[in-house]
């Protein structure tokens, strides 16, 4: 069976998945939505064969087996309305909304549809994320607490970045730091429990609000986290590392894609891990479209699912709050958001290829 998908959005992140889509051979592309005369022909001279629309018209009027939201998260009540009212499972670009109460609407949207609602939590599948975790099971034990660091000064600006970002309130936190809170809570495969953050913006940034955020995190297992990420620092080069501590010794991750090490308590120097060979933002949105393949074929349970994503999203709102009051926050303040036992979902993502 192909599945017949309608892909709303067609701006920079869409030429990522009209390429994942065309490699994946269980998929294709029956419908182009974008308001963008431009956008649309762009995409339909790489899909001729599609139905290219301004609206959302044609959802529920073609042929359709899935949808594609590539949008921003903000403004998206129409796209989601239109999808579950069509009875079309969803694949949504995190995140799900610019808030949790939008977000858990989404999320109870989908389920009266009796739909299924992934969200692109692609670094989940990057394979240094699946290398790392397999690490405190077999060479350094349990993970205790960590170092998180994301420093960057991102041109919002260039021609191949979506310039929402630019306008948004709290850009980094709600464009970057949803991935790595999302990448904790899986990692550590475990719940927040608190958050002291502060967010600023310096004196050179180029975004309308806040593009830096320094926290401190709890997790329910006890796992502390110190976390700085920044889209305004003022370097043009990137630095990354997240380093952790665990109980026979460390794992240091050096780059967002790569470049993991190891060493136990009592070694003189770290030892490389090697890893699969990785085309950054390919092969894990290759790995993230299998997944929700698997997951509308009946082959394999959803993952990265809405409900559980809003447990990411709190994360977020968390660190706001935490920021604008000057405290730490509790994440029971929020409520349940995830279901009945608020765990993150321990399924495993999709087998990496072998180029991946």
């Amino acid at each position: 069976m192909t599945l017949r998908l309608i892909l709303v959005g067609l701006g920079a992140r869409a030429q990522f998945w009209m390429r994942v889509i065309r490699d994946n051979p269980d998929c294709t592309i029956v419908g182009l939505i974008d308001p963008s005369e431009a956008a649309r022909e762009r995409a339909l001279a790489q899909w001729p064969e599609a139905i290219a629309s301004a609206d959302l018209d044609i959802v529920g009027k073609i042929e359709a087996d899935a949808i594609v939201l590539i949008t921003p998260p903000g403004g998206r009540e129409a796209q989601m309305e239109a999808a579950c009212r069509a009875k079309l499972p969803i694949l949504a670009e995190k995140p799900l909304a610019d808030s949790v109460p939008l977000a858990k609407r989404y999320v109870e949207m989908a389920e009266e549809a009796g739909i299924p609602l992934m969200v692109g939590l692609n670094f989940r599948y990057l394979p240094v994320t699946q290398r790392t975790m397999s690490l405190f099971g077999t060479t350094v034990g349990k993970p205790e607490f960590s170092r998180f660091t994301y420093e960057r000064w991102r041109d919002g600006t260039l021609a191949r970045l979506n310039k929402y970002p630019l306008t948004m309130a709290q850009p980094m936190l709600w464009e970057q730091s949803i991935h790595h809170f999302d990448l904790m809570r899986y990692v550590y495969q475990s719940e927040l429990v608190s958050v002291y953050a502060k967010t600023f913006n310096p004196s050179w940034s180029m975004y309308a609000d806040d593009a830096n955020v320094s926290a401190l995190f709890t997790f329910a297992n006890g796992v502390i986290v110190n976390y700085q990420g920044l889209w305004q620092s003022n370097w043009q080069e990137p630095s990354f590392t997240w380093r952790h501590e665990c109980a026979q010794g460390v794992i240091v991750q050096n780059d967002q894609f790569g470049d993991l090490h190891y060493a136990l308590q009592q070694d003189a120097a770290l030892t490389s891990v090697a890893l699969p060979e990785y085309e950054q933002w390919y092969h894990d949105a290759v790995a993230l479209l299998e997944a929700f393949v698997a997951a509308l074929k009946g082959e394999a349970e959803l993952q990265c699912s809405g409900r559980d994503h809003l447990r990411s999203l709190q994360m977020v709102e968390a660190c706001i709050i935490s920021s604008t009051e000057n405290r730490s926050v509790d994440i029971a303040e929020f409520g349940a958001a995830s279901g009945p036992n608020g765990k993150v979902s321990r399924s495993n993502p999709a087998p990496q290829p072998e180029q991946a």
